[in-house]
């Protein structure tokens, strides 16, 4: 391995999979031709049936920043951004459904059981903060795929996300100590928990979890103290309060979520993952899947981005008037894009064939557009990214060498990549 220029990395998850011909990849055949046969257009690529007919993209573009980006009017506040992100319009898996695809982007394959993007990184480059958890997961609605998205799969239990959800009375189950304790009583009793555990584990040394389970009482202890000031946003001005939106209701559990992430990653956290949830799809869409617009697309993504904007935008000024986008990675996307033809009532259907991501930050260079999809953006056709690429380079620009990072489990070793995976070079700075 070697120096790397990400500390932490924040992954604006897009639930449900937004159009990219809807976002960051403008398409002016598929305007012009609005209502038309689309040219081999495979019916069966989604989850559903599709009409095989261009369905162009309600929305007015515009281009922005000094490299030109064209972004859609949804984005009227990450437009003024552009010039920092590195746009990936080739991104490609295999899976067509939310829960699948969620898991291929987030585990580089759709079996269960393997470990997270987030257990490996933390797994290669450990903690900066010994009082909080080196991997967090924010969430409003829990996404399709739940957990395993965010598991630790065969890697020590160590290394598994801990999960915030915005609905909940408390920031964190059971975290205060019992009122009935003080600290010095609380303390002796971890300690006999800490020797009796270690007996129960010295007569089972192959049983990784165990030391696990140890440890996660250490790390709940330190964070008693730790966690409730890292997720107390009151801390923060009222300008900054405004900056990310929480005084408009159409943005303000994303806005808050944006707000912790920044303050987790400011303390040392690695890698944050924030997910889209309930409370975007205006149409009536499901919760947990806000951005899947099978029928009404204009409403659908603009509740989607009216929900989103302002607060992503929001977290990257904010990390770069604090000095921390040259050490954070700003990642934003969702599990796959949706198709260039029309489904049911003007809706699109999922495509795993070509869609967009792109990253901000730390060893980027911005303004840069890389691969392409066809001039319909239907398939990636030019320098085509799949996901075990993205996951290569985002290990590299944490320095670490995603060939190398391996577990051994079952006789084998693992690694988040598999046996692919290539670094886009071409957008780093």
């Amino acid at each position: 391995h070697f120096p790397g220029k990400v500390k932490s990395i924040i992954w604006l998850f897009m639930t449900g999979g937004p159009s990219q011909v809807d976002t960051w990849d403008y398409k002016p055949e598929l305007q012009q031709r609005d209502g038309q046969a689309l040219a081999g257009a495979d019916t069966k690529t989604g989850f559903f049936d599709t009409s095989g007919k261009c369905l162009k993209s309600p929305f007015a573009w515009k281009q922005h920043g000094q490299s030109g980006t064209w972004v859609s009017d949804l984005f009227p506040h990450l437009s003024r951004h552009v010039d920092k992100m590195a746009f990936i319009h080739s991104m490609h898996l295999r899976q067509n459904n939310h829960a699948p695809a969620s898991l291929e982007l987030m585990c580089g394959t759709n079996r269960p059981g393997l470990p997270s993007l987030g257990s490996w990184l933390t797994y290669g480059l450990g903690s900066e903060n010994q009082n909080l958890p080196s991997f967090v997961v924010l969430h409003d609605t829990r996404p399709r795929g739940d957990d395993q998205i965010w598991s630790a799969g065969f890697l020590p239990k160590t290394y598994q996300a801990l999960t915030l959800a915005a609905g909940r009375r408390e920031a964190i189950d059971n975290l205060a100590r019992d009122a009935r304790q003080n600290d010095g009583q609380q303390r002796a009793q971890l300690a006999l928990l800490r020797e009796l555990n270690q007996e129960h584990a010295s007569a089972r040394p192959t049983q990784g979890d165990l030391a696990a389970r140890i440890d996660s009482y250490e790390l709940a202890y330190r964070m008693q103290m730790a966690a409730p000031e890292a997720l107390d946003i009151t801390r923060e001005s009222e300008a900054t309060h405004k900056m990310y939106g929480m005084d408009n209701p159409e943005c303000a559990t994303f806005s808050r979520q944006c707000l912790i992430g920044r303050r987790l990653v400011e303390r040392g956290v690695r890698f944050v993952q924030i997910f889209a949830g309930k409370g975007v799809g205006g149409d009536g869409s499901v919760g947990d899947v806000p951005w899947d617009c099978h029928s009404d697309l204009e409403t659908n993504h603009r509740s989607c981005g009216m929900h989103t904007d302002q607060p992503a935008a929001a977290l990257l000024a904010d990390l770069e008037a604090r000095g921390l986008l040259e050490s954070t990675l700003v990642v934003w996307g969702g599990e796959f894009g949706r198709t260039s033809d029309s489904q049911g009532a003007k809706g699109r259907d999922h495509n795993p064939n070509g869609f967009t991501i792109w990253l901000a930050g730390a060893g980027v260079k911005g303004g840069v557009h890389y691969g392409a999809t066809d001039d319909f953006g239907y398939r990636a056709v030019t320098n085509k990214v799949h996901v075990n690429d993205l996951h290569a380079t985002l290990l590299h620009l944490a320095g670490l060498n995603h060939q190398k990072l391996t577990y051994r489990f079952n006789g084998r070793d693992f690694r988040l990549t598999d046996v692919g995976g290539q670094v886009v070079d071409a957008i780093l700075a």
